[in-house]
């Protein structure tokens, strides 16, 4: 059995196959998967599990060399933008127009989609390397 905080096979088997500079969104539980796109859905039911946890586990494993938010998430939910700012210290944070985050989601290597009901909590992550 793994030793690491991330346990779930399919978010495992994602973060070890990504290469520099590709892009994982964690998505609330109402963002639109592109077809095409692979998803893995964690929503289990309103909330659970939260953007936060999911953002938690995969930061364990992955490293993150740059992240884009949508503009709206900074009028309607400040609250998660100021969180993931927090989980994020040191990597640069572009915002974008929501309909722009959707056309790029639509090149990621997966959605991971969360019980997250707070409005625009959705975070794209381009993968960078260790060294």
């Amino acid at each position: 059995m793994k030793k690491t905080a991330l346990l779930h096979v399919g978010l495992s088997q994602l973060v070890a196959g990504l290469g520099h500079g590709d892009l994982v969104v964690i998505a609330d539980a109402g963002l639109p998967v592109p077809a095409g796109t692979p998803c893995i859905d964690l929503a289990l039911t309103r909330g659970v599990p939260s953007f936060d946890q999911v953002l938690q586990a995969l930061l364990s494993e992955m490293q993150v060399e740059r992240a884009a938010l949508a503009e709206e998430a900074l009028q309607r939910s400040p609250a998660f933008v100021a969180q993931a700012g927090e989980r994020l210290p040191g990597v640069p944070v572009e915002r974008l127009s929501h309909d722009e985050l959707k056309r790029r989601s639509a090149s990621a290597r997966a959605i991971v989609r969360t019980g997250e009901f707070t409005p625009y909590a959705n975070l794209l992550l381009y993968a960078g390397v260790v060294f």
